[in-house]
């Protein structure tokens, strides 16, 4: 064996793959640098490539002193461990002719400058890949770096001298360099010119597109993405591709008096708007016009590739546009919007014209294929609906069996300034690849204003680019200048196939400017005026593109000019019609629309609820499975084996504790086909260490059990998942998940209840007045928060009817209980299937019932024909004789159990009747105007554990008030006003409990007292 295939193979064996160089064309990445081609790739160390190699080779045969060193210590570690060659001494000499003709046996010097400027090019490309963007031209305005850093870095070849820094000369541009692998700009050539290398490392990456993307630690997917962008002539376009990009920036921009040729001419979809409400807020997209022929590229992409669903998430600057000419929403629904006389015909406030949402289903004419569109509802908190959006895909994703989404994905559309600040981005993208979460791969459009309100870029963020915050997934970022359509349309439709090959999170940096201020009534001028006189001065892009067309020949101008009047033809047209719309559907803004559930008219098909609860059988089997392991050969650890065989004790004995009525209620859906999916943090074991729906292996690693999903043959699937450590964006995602579907039940679980508080965002905007369902507290849930969101009136007594009961839950906004049984856990939960509409639903749950000995529950309360309690009313020895009552207590939640033993300790249980409130809002005053009426001399009084300006206090008191005519008053028994929801005292909080206890059984404490 020669030495240098000895050397070929010592470099193979140690999995360094530069010995096959191969050709571009039908080049199929597999792992690492490995390639398959449809061509024959040539070998790099025969032909013409063999050169650089060799003669590095034989040089350091010759002399190891006469190559870099770097290349010496490779060549030994290569030749270590082999055997003597006998013939080398005759390959020397048959090879020493190859060595001078190349000036090499008597110049070892100048080997060694091959060898280094060889490793000098190939560092030069590398600098150009991982820093080209800082000097790429992004700008539209020409006045600002896209990034913060503005320095130039000292490795491009921004100037000749600059060659300087690898040891280069002038005298080097013209000589020819071998290209590494790691490059595709010689295209089908192996080598070029230093000088022509630098050129086409410009003209990719220092341009009008700047790529992040060499911090990914995946080689293949480096090398995809080099291949996209540096490969000569890849952005080309056909004639009929520009026309087409030309039409969607005419429906898009506004372009108003500007002469083109002989014509002044306006357009588009903004300009229509800005012509007929001039002095109406729309938050247009002028400056970034070119949003909407990149939306439809990445959805025309994405089509073609087998996506049949795209849902969307977006801030408030040019959602009208997007519902136009991207949704394809009915031009007059959206003038409508504008006027002022506009009345409501469903229930509910609605919202302002550009947080509205919409869902729709068209044929994409690109593809010619069946396309589903849903753009989310978004207030102004700009990033809010992010993990909404993603919720809702995953959901679709899980209900079509989509385990790769490659039929439903999001696109997520992002203002620079929220991108950067604000918190739930980066709660978002930490769940992009995490299982029971992943929607495999999010297109992030990000347009790109170099401005937030009034807010310059460097006093708004600490990082050089806006979108930072995705370098820790990997995902790669594409700046691109917005007054460049073409490369705008290249980027995108990159970023769709980038989703579709790798099924990760792809960036789309639009950097562009805002034409207006905030709103079309705000004056820029005030804080950036030398911004806003560029931008007056600045030609739109539509302008520009259309020049360039037409000069070329793609388009004439009467062409032109004639797609101008077409489009402003629609919307005139669209605008007559809209005068008569003079009723406002709330339905048909809808982004989640359940086909089916309700009637035509979009009401519930009944107004009753069947009992809610099962058979003894189903009870008992249930029981049985969650006190087992369904798996074979499967150790569990010895303290869970007491925990199953307590549960097991329990079901024999007819008896339920709180994990066990959860698991009953959950079970019990699967078998009627709902999905089950229970999400938050611990969820699994459950903090308390009380559910266990997740066992686990002791002895295999990883190996996993959920009995949950071994109940029966034919069941719905059920999820149970620990979610990352975030509130704000798994409540988001959760409550995206539960819009997808009306027949499921979805549960985030808030590991203690003041932990909610950083999901504030989620429960005011979306919540409140939307659709979710959720769980547990640590030293105060705020139940005051919800209850003062609750839409009922407190002064206003309702008139009882049959259906008073879900009529009143229909009317609501969200309903609010505090179970103080398992029973009524259980029941709550199948109620929220069995209603014939869905409200969120908030249960306060405390997390001192989940062992308590009396918070147990037979199954005679859970059998058929039971029912959710809203009231648990006084069943001792007081019900028996109300007229000696001279007290009775309504509380609810687990201070209950603290009053019944304080009253059985004091003997007052013929005294002192005690009425639990299970479902706090709506209020039940069906229910306690029986209660009060069957105590009419009796003191009435409020118990409560929290401050008396927390809890439910200020709730309930005026509804009580509004029962009795006020003509009683309901006294307050707990604790006094505080800061704080709870002391961190043990001493000061039994303290102040045994003195709300000793308060509540002095019958004589409000003797005298005035309410």
């Amino acid at each position: 064996m020669s030495h240098l295939k000895l050397f070929a193979a010592v470099v193979k064996w140690h999995g360094i793959k530069i010995l096959r160089k191969p050709d571009v064309a039908g080049r199929v990445f597999l792992h690492g640098q490995r390639y398959a081609s449809s061509g024959t790739s040539e070998p790099f160390l025969s032909g013409s490539n063999s050169n650089y190699v060799e003669e590095m080779y034989y040089a350091w045969l010759e002399n190891p002193q006469s190559v870099h060193k770097s290349w010496d210590l490779f060549f030994r570690n290569a030749n270590a461990g082999q055997t003597y060659d006998p013939h080398l001494p005759d390959q020397l000499e048959r090879k020493a002719s190859f060595l001078q003709s190349h000036g090499l046996a008597q110049t070892p010097g100048k080997a060694e400058k091959l060898v280094e400027d060889h490793l000098a090019v190939q560092s030069l490309i590398r600098a150009y890949q991982i820093r080209g963007h800082h000097v790429a031209q992004l700008d539209p305005l020409g006045i600002l770096d896209a990034d913060l850093d503005s320095f130039v870095p000292s490795d491009l070849i921004t100037t000749i001298d600059k060659l300087g820094f690898y040891g280069l000369h002038e005298s080097d541009l013209d000589k020819v360099f071998q290209l590494p692998t790691t490059t595709f700009i010689g295209g089908n050539e192996n080598s070029l010119s230093l000088r022509e290398i630098i050129k086409r490392l410009e003209n990719t990456y220092c341009q009008h597109i700047g790529l992040e993307f060499m911090f990914i630690n995946d080689v293949e997917q480096c090398q995809w993405i080099r291949q996209k962008f540096e490969t000569p002539g890849v952005m080309k376009f056909t004639n009929e591709e520009k026309r087409t990009l030309l039409a969607r920036l005419v429906r898009s921009m506004r372009y108003a008096g500007v002469v083109l040729g002989n014509c002044s001419v306006t357009a588009g979809f903004e300009d229509f708007l800005a012509r007929k409400w001039s002095s109406e807020k729309r938050f247009g997209l002028e400056g970034c016009e070119v949003m909407i022929p990149a939306l439809k590229t990445i959805i025309d992409k994405s089509s073609e590739m087998g996506i049949e669903y795209v849902i969307m998430g977006m801030p408030h600057r040019g959602r009208l546009n997007v519902l136009a000419n991207v949704i394809r929403k009915e031009l007059e629904q959206i003038f409508c919007q504008f006027d002022p006389k506009l009345e409501a015909a469903d229930e509910g406030s609605g919202d302002v014209k550009y947080h509205l949402g919409m869902y729709h289903e068209r044929i994409n004419r690109a593809t010619n294929k069946k396309i589903t569109l849903s753009l989310m509802a978004n207030p102004s908190h700009l990033e809010a609906v992010d993990p909404v959006v993603q919720g809702k895909t995953k959901a679709e994703q899980f209900y079509r069996g989509d385990t790769a989404g490659k039929k439903v994905m999001s696109i997520l559309l992002h203002g620079d300034a929220a991108f950067a600040g604000q918190g739930v981005v980066y709660e978002t993208f930490h769940l992009s690849d995490l299982p029971s979460y992943t929607t495999n791969g999010t297109i992030h459009v990000v347009v790109n204003n170099q401005i937030g309100f009034t807010t310059d870029p460097r006093m708004a963020r600490s990082s050089p680019y806006p979108t930072d915050v995705a370098r820790v997934v990997n995902a790669p970022i594409f700046h691109v200048n917005a007054d460049d359509p073409e490369a705008v349309m290249y980027v995108c439709s990159v970023a769709a196939e980038w989703r579709n090959t790798f099924n990760k999170d792809v960036v789309v940096d639009l950097v562009c400017y805002r034409r207006r201020g905030h709103n079309e009534m705000d004056e820029p001028m005030f804080t950036q005026p030398l911004m806003y006189k560029q931008i007056h001065k600045q030609v739109p892009v539509l302008k520009k593109y259309a020049d360039k067309l037409i000069a070329d020949g793609t388009v004439t101008l009467q062409e032109f000019e004639e797609e101008i009047a077409k489009y402003d033809r629609i919307c005139e047209e669209a605008y007559t019609r809209s005068k008569d719309n003079k009723i406002l559907h709330i339905k048909h803004w809808l982004d989640s629309p359940w086909p089916g559930f309700f009637n035509m008219d979009g009401e519930p098909k009944s107004m009753s609820c069947p009992p809610t609860g099962i058979s003894e059988d189903l009870l008992t089997h249930i029981g049985n499975v969650a006190s087992s392991v369904p798996v074979k050969d499967f150790k569990i650890h010895a303290g869970l084996s007491r925990i199953l065989r307590a549960r097991l004790e329990m079901t024999k004995n007819r008896v339920v504790d709180w994990a066990l009525a959860e698991y009953m209620a959950f079970g019990s859906f699967l078998k009627e086909g709902i999905h089950v999916r229970l999400s938050g943090q611990d969820v699994e074991r459950g903090t308390f260490s009380h559910r266990h729906h997740v066992l686990h292996d002791q002895e295999v690693d990883k190996r996993t059990c959920v009995p949950m999903n071994h109940l029966w043959e034919q069941q719905a699937p059920y999820t149970v998942c620990n979610s990352s450590l975030s509130e704000y964006g798994v409540l988001g995602f959760e409550l995206g998940f539960a819009m997808a579907s009306p027949n499921a039940l979805v549960c985030w679980e808030a590991q203690f209840g003041d932990f909610h508080n950083t999901a504030q965002c989620i429960i005011d905007q979306f919540i409140s007045s939307g659709q979710a369902k959720w769980g547990p507290e640590h030293s105060s849930a705020r139940p005051e928060r919800f209850l003062q969101m609750s839409n009922d009136d407190s002064d206003a007594f309702p008139e009882f009817s049959e259906q008073f009961e879900v009529s009143q839950l229909y009317e609501c906004n969200w309903i609010v209980v505090n179970c103080s049984t398992p029973a009524n856990y259980f029941h709550v939960l199948r109620r929220q299937i069995l209603l014939p509409f869905r409200k969120p639903l908030i249960i306060l749950t405390p997390k001192s019932l989940l062992r308590h000995p009396e918070a147990k529950s037979s199954f005679d309360e859970m059998v058929s024909g039971t029912t959710f309690q809203r009231v648990i009313p006084e069943n001792g020895l007081a019900a028996q004789a109300p007229h000696e009552v001279k007290r009775v207590i309504f509380c609810t939640g687990k201070v209950y159990y603290d009053l019944v033993k304080e009253r059985k300790n004091q003997d007052l249980e013929k005294q002192v009747a005690i009425t639990r409130l299970e479902q706090i809002s709506p209020f039940p005053f069906d229910l306690l105007k029986e209660e009060l009426e069957k105590y009419p001399g009796a003191d009435l009084v409020w118990c409560q554990e929290e401050h008396k300006n927390s809890g439910y206090y200020d709730y309930v008191k005026p509804r009580f008030r509004t029962i009795v005519n006020h003509t009683r008053p309901i006294w307050y028994v707990g604790r006094e006003p505080a800061a704080a929801a709870a002391t961190g005292n043990k001493n000061t909080h039994l303290v102040s409990l045994r003195r709300f206890l000793d308060t509540a059984f002095n019958l004589e404490a409000f003797e005298g007292k005035t309410f």
